[in-house]
């Protein structure tokens, strides 16, 4: 894991409201949300797309990674002025993150690097996280997870 400032942006999709224990014991909202946004061109309706990438952005932390949170899956935007029906907005501030790569068989690689990234949250690891807006990056090579930290005071 590295410390990068993510730039903002802003992601037009797809939400729903889960926490980890509800996806653990298999009523899987975020698996359903996936299944119905997940396939190649789920967004190519979606107006003034900055790229192909697919986002995840992880927001409205109840309380840490053992919480409820609002995940909103869908493509970065220039503007959200012509929305989809159905769809919402999040703007994903910048931030400096914890970055980590998925890169292999997904979605293991992908759950793996969160077990990486929770690990280092229950241990106290430094930086800490800030839970406040969270994201993945699904492009060609694999997926990108920027988790939002407390900036340094150093």
């Amino acid at each position: 894991m590295i410390v990068v400032d993510r730039p903002e942006l802003l992601v037009v999709g797809r939400a729903v409201r889960t926490s980890n224990a509800e996806e653990g014991e298999g009523r899987g909202r975020l698996a359903a949300l996936w299944a119905r946004v997940g396939v190649p061109g789920a967004f190519a309706h979606v107006p003034g797309r900055v790229d192909e990438n697919v986002y995840a952005v992880y927001t409205d932390y109840e309380s840490g990674h053992h919480g409820a949170y609002t995940v909103v899956v869908g493509a970065a935007v220039r503007s959200a002025a012509a929305m989809p029906e159905g769809m919402v907005a999040v703007r994903v501030p910048a931030v400096p993150c914890l970055k980590l790569e998925a890169r292999g068989q997904l979605p293991g690689a992908l759950l793996d690097a969160w077990q990486r990234l929770w690990k280092h949250t229950e241990s106290g690891g430094t930086p800490p996280r800030a839970f406040t807006t969270d994201l993945e990056v699904h492009h060609a090579e694999g997926v990108d997870v920027y988790a939002a930290v407390f900036p340094s005071m150093g």
